[in-house]
C-alpha cells in the first residue's frame, strides 16, 4: 500500500535569532518518518517559514511539538516585524502531497488543532478547508486585527476561537494565537521569455491569472477604466483561477519572466499553465524558453504534465516514472536556466533517500549475487515475484512497441491503456519483491522473541502465527497479481506486434513461473499455520488460481503458436 503523505508549512514570528529559529525546527527531526526539507528565515519580517514531510499522523506529532517549542521561546509581548501575525506559530496549514485527499487532511487539521487548544492553552483558529464557518475561510479575515487587536478578538461572540482558551491572560499574551488549515500544495512557478520587456511579460501574466486585467473603453492600455455600479474597477478574468502571476525582469539571467503562484494545482495544473503562456507569448511575438519551478513539487504534479505532453504526441502513457519525469522537465523546459534534479525537487524522491534500501534497487548482479549467498532471504517467494514482474514488464513492451507502430497511429491509445495496465502490474510485483523478504523477517523476529515466562511464551506463539499468515498471505498475493497481469499478454498475443511475439511468450510463462513459484512458498508457509481452517482455505484460494493460470498460459501460448505457423 503506497504511503499517505502530507506537508506541514508553520510560520512562526522569529526570523532574527538562528538559535531560537533552529532550536524550534529541530523539534520535527525528534519524529522518526518526518523529513525537515527547509527552514527560510526573513529578517525584516522577523518570521521564519519551515518545511516538513511525512506520514499524517508522525506529521500532526512533529507540528505538535514545533508549537510547543515556539511557545517556550518566543514572546509575543516584544514582537515586531513586517508580516502580518498574531501568534508564536502564526499558521500552520498541513497540505496533502500523495494519496490522500483533502477532506481527510483536514480532519488531521482539527485534530492538531483540537490538541494545541486544549493541551498548549493557545487560541486555535480554524481556516481555508478546515474552517468551520466561510467567514473563517479567508486567513486574512481571521488574522484580522493581529496580535494587537486580540483581546477585543477574543471577547467577540463572533470570532471566538475553535479550540483553546478565549480570553486574553498572561499565558494567551505570551503566545498569541494561532491558524491551522488544510489547503492545497502552493507551486511557486516562473515562466522565461525571450526578451526583455517586462510590459509583455504582464500581459502575459494578466491572460493567465485569474485577476486577468482591469476593462477600459477603447485601448485596452490607455483607455479609461471601466467602473462597476460600486465606482470600482470591472476586471476580466484570467484563463485559471487558483492563479497569481507579475511580469519581471531578471537580471542574473537578463531575461524577462512570468511569476506564477499556483495555489489550486488542480484548477490549474502546471502543464496547462505552461502551455496556455506559450499561447499568449505566441500572439504577442515572444517565445517561451523554458521554465522555473521555485521549492519542491508532488511527484503527481510532474507525472501529469507527461500524462499531458504524451498525450498530445499520441505517445504511449505505460512507460517508466523516470522516462515519464525526463518527459516533463524536458517538455516544460523546466531544465532551461539551470539543471532540474529530480531527487532534490521532488517530495517523495527527497524521502525515499532516506529510507532504508530496496531488493529491487540492487543491480542484476547483486540481487543474483544476494539470492545465491547464505543468507536465507530473499527466496523463493522474491523471486516468484520478480519473475512475474519481468514477465509482465515483456508485455508492456509490446504494448508500448505497438503503439509506435508506423501505420497504427489510430490505435496508440488502445495499446497505450494496456501499457499502463502493464507498468502497475510490474510496479505491485516489485513491491511484492520487497514484501516477501520482509514478511520472512517478520518470522524471524518473532522466533527470537523472549519465552522465559508464560506470558512470555503466549505472546511469542502469537506473533509468530501472526507473522506466518502474513507471509502466507504475501505470496499468495504475488499468484493472483501475476496471473492478473497475463492479461496483458493475452491481448498482446491476440493484437499486438506480429514481430514481438515471441517476447509475448516469454512474458506468458515468467508470469505463469511466478504463480508456480509463489503457490509453493503459500503451501510451505501454510502448513506451519496452528489455524488448521485457515491453512485449508488459503491453499485453496492459491490452488484455484494455480488451475486458472494453467489455463489461461495454454489459450494464450495456443495463440502464439498459430500466429507464428
Amino acid at each position: 500500500m503506497q504511503k499517505k503523505l502530507i506537508e506541514c508549512v508553520p510560520n512562526i514570528s522569529e526570523g532574527r535569532d538562528l538559535q531560537k529559529i533552529n532550536e524550534i525546527a529541530k523539534q520535527v527531526e525528534t519524529v522518526d518518518g518526518v523529513k525537515l526539507l527547509d527552514i527560510d528565515p526573513g529578517k525584516a519580517t522577523n518570521r521564519t517559514v519551515i518545511t516538513f514531510v511525512g506520514e499524517p499522523e508522525k506529521v500532526v506529532e512533529a507540528a505538535y511539538r514545533l508549537i510547543k517549542k515556539a511557545k517556550e521561546l518566543i514572546d509575543m509581548r516584544i514582537h515586531s516585524g513586517e508580516h502580518p501575525r498574531f501568534g508564536a506559530t502564526d499558521v500552520c496549514p498541513l497540505v496533502p502531497i500523495a494519496n490522500i485527499s483533502m477532506e481527510e487532511t483536514a480532519l488531521y487539521a482539527k485534530k492538531l488543532a483540537e490538541r494545541v487548544g486544549n493541551d498548549l492553552h493557545i487560541p486555535v483558529y480554524l481556516y481555508e478547508n478546515a474552517a468551520t464557518e466561510e467567514k473563517r475561510r479567508n486567513l486574512a479575515n481571521v488574522r484580522s486585527g493581529e496580535y494587537e487587536g486580540l483581546p477585543d478578538k477574543l471577547t467577540n461572540p463572533d470570532w471566538q476561537p475553535d479550540f483553546g482558551p478565549s480570553r486574553f491572560d498572561d499565558e494567551v499574551a505570551r503566545s498569541g494565537a494561532i491558524a491551522i488549515s488544510a489547503r492545497d500544495f502552493l507551486v511557486a512557478y516562473n515562466i522565461n521569455l525571450n526578451t526583455t520587456s517586462t510590459r509583455r511579460a504582464n500581459a502575459i501574466a494578466f491572460d493567465i491569472r485569474e485577476a486577468g486585467r482591469i476593462k477600459r473603453e477603447g485601448n485596452p492600455i490607455t483607455g479609461k477604466k471601466v467602473l462597476d455600479e460600486n465606482g470600482k474597477p470591472v476586471r476580466i478574468p484570467g484563463k485559471f483561477k487558483g492563479v497569481k502571476g507579475i511580469g519581471w525582469f531578471i537580471e542574473e539571467y537578463g531575461i524577462a519572466q512570468v511569476s506564477y503562484n499556483i495555489t489550486d494545482i488542480k484548477a490549474a495544473p502546471v502543464h496547462l499553465v505552461f502551455d496556455e503562456s506559450v499561447k499568449a507569448a505566441d500572439k504577442r511575438g515572444v517565445r517561451v524558453t523554458g521554465s522555473e519551478i521555485i521549492g519542491l513539487v508532488p511527484k503527481k504534479v510532474m507525472l501529469d504534465a507527461a500524462d499531458y505532453f504524451l498525450t498530445k504526441q499520441q505517445r504511449s502513457l505505460g512507460i517508466s516514472e523516470r522516462e515519464k519525469i525526463l518527459i516533463a522537465v524536458k517538455s516544460l523546459g523546466a531544465d532551461d536556466l539551470k539543471p532540474f534534479k529530480p531527487e532534490e525537487k521532488i517530495i517523495e524522491y527527497l524521502l525515499e533517500a532516506d529510507a532504508p534500501s530496496k531488493l529491487v534497487d540492487l543491480s542484476l548482479t547483486d540481487f543474483a549475487d544476494l539470492t545465491a549467498s547464505e543468507a536465507p532471504a530473499p527466496g523463493g517467494g522474491s523471486i516468484a515475484a520478480y519473475t512475474a514482474a519481468l514477465g509482465v514488464a515483456l508485455g508492456t513492451m509490446v504494448a508500448n512497441l505497438s503503439s509506435h507502430k508506423r501505420g497504427w497511429d489510430d490505435r496508440w491509445n488502445f495499446y497505450s491503456d494496456w501499457a499502463v495496465k502493464g507498468q502497475a502490474y510490474k510496479d505491485q510485483l516489485m513491491h511484492l519483491v520487497d514484501e516477501d523478504t520482509a514478511a520472512f523477517n517478520k518470522i524471524m523476529d518473532a522466533f527470537k522473541l523472549p519465552k522465559k515466562t508464560a506470558a512470555d511464551k503466549q505472546v511469542r506463539a502469537e506473533a509468530i502465527e501472526a507473522a506466518t499468515l502474513y507471509a502466507t498471505e504475501i505470496p499468495l498475493k504475488v499468484m493472483q497479481t501475476a496471473y492478473e497481469s497475463m492479461e496483458v499478454m493475452e491481448a498482446m498475443a491476440d493484437t499486438g506486434l506480429p514481430a514481438s511475439i515471441s517476447d509475448v511468450a516469454v512474458g506468458t510463462m515468467a508470469a505463469r513461473t511466478g504463480v508456480y513459484g509463489a503457490y509453493y512458498n503459500v503451501k510451505i508457509n501454510a502448513a506451519s499455520l496452528k489455524n488448521d481452517e485457515k491453512a485449508k482455505e488459503l491453499i485453496s484460494k492459491a490452488e484455484e488460481i494455480l488451475a486458472k493460470t494453467k489455463e489461461r498460459e495454454t489459450k494464450i501460448l495456443s495463440m502464439i503458436d498459430n500466429k507464428m505457423n
